[in-house]
């Protein structure tokens, strides 16, 4: 049952809903989308994030996967608010000084909490617009996919309610607004890359994950679903079939996010994970 005090939300129940009062100024041209998230988005305003070294890339074309990630930070049991905002600083503060990137990779955090943040600059206000902000969270698919960075590592550990509460409703706010099917939009991040993120007890529970967003977006009942198990024949689309004609999946270094030649360079792994872990990221 969702922890959100906005509680179930459907399709046509989210229509109108403007927010809580944490609305960015969208770029000019820019027009509000009619679905916005009936639960607080911590803004980058909130987190004190730093200033990128360039804007993000806006396209008009939405994402059709949501790739869900996790962070492989700690499984803290700290889940103040003071503590997301201190995971978002460091995710930016790794992927900036660390990487080399512009800016934060993914688009959306979500910490062990429960708390939701904005990731990459200009992703709210995109997101509200029904447009897409290009990140740097899965190779060669950045232009199609947004992100969810999960706080935790979720190879053994279970995952913390809060948190999961608070990936249905994000996952099911962000169908709402780009008109997604869960059942083929929500995939994990192994599902287009060689990597063992999110982990498998949360790549497992993905099935149930997407028959709880199919539950909150479908039906007015109060009774929830009981979660399916691991999935077993739905893996995703895969990098050979689903990569953008923009990127090359012959380079690790090809820029997705900014198109200069000063772009992000090569990326080593997930945002907090040591420097062994595979390749999980492009700029």
């Amino acid at each position: 049952m969702s922890t959100h005090p906005y509680g179930r939300f459907t399709r046509r129940g989210m229509a109108g809903i403007l927010g809580l009062g944490f609305l960015e100024l969208l770029l000019p041209g820019e027009a509000l989308a009619e679905d916005g998230p009936p639960f607080r988005v911590h803004t980058r305003r909130d987190w004190k994030a730093r200033r990128p070294r360039r804007p993000a890339e806006v396209i008009s074309q939405p994402p059709d996967r949501i790739v869900i990630h996790h962070t492989a930070t700690a499984n803290t049991q700290d889940r103040s608010l003071a503590q997301a905002y201190r995971l978002s600083r460091q995710i930016q503060r790794f992927h900036m000084r660390g990487q080399g990137w512009n800016d934060t990779g993914q688009q959306l955090t979500i910490s062990r909490g429960g708390h939701v943040m904005e990731g990459r600059n200009r992703s709210l206000a995109a997101i509200r617009a029904g447009r897409h902000v290009i990140g740097a969270q899965t190779l060669n698919h950045n232009h199609h996919t947004i992100g969810i960075e999960n706080e935790g590592t979720y190879s053994r550990a279970p995952v913390p309610s809060r948190l999961w509460d608070s990936l249905i409703d994000t996952c099911a706010w962000l169908c709402t607004v780009y008109d997604l099917d869960p059942f083929r939009a929500i995939v994990g991040h192994r599902d287009l890359f060689t990597t063992d993120c999110p982990g498998d007890v949360l790549y497992a529970r993905l099935t149930g994950l997407r028959t709880q967003v199919a539950f909150r977006l479908d039906t007015d009942s109060e009774e929830e679903p009981v979660e399916a198990g691991p999935p077993s024949s739905d893996p995703g689309p895969s990098p050979a079939t689903s990569a953008s004609p923009a990127e090359s999946p012959s380079t690790t270094s090809t820029p997705s996010a900014d198109s200069t030649p000063s772009a992000d360079p090569t990326p080593s792994a997930d945002p907090m994970v040591t420097p062994d872990a595979s390749p999980t990221r492009s700029p």
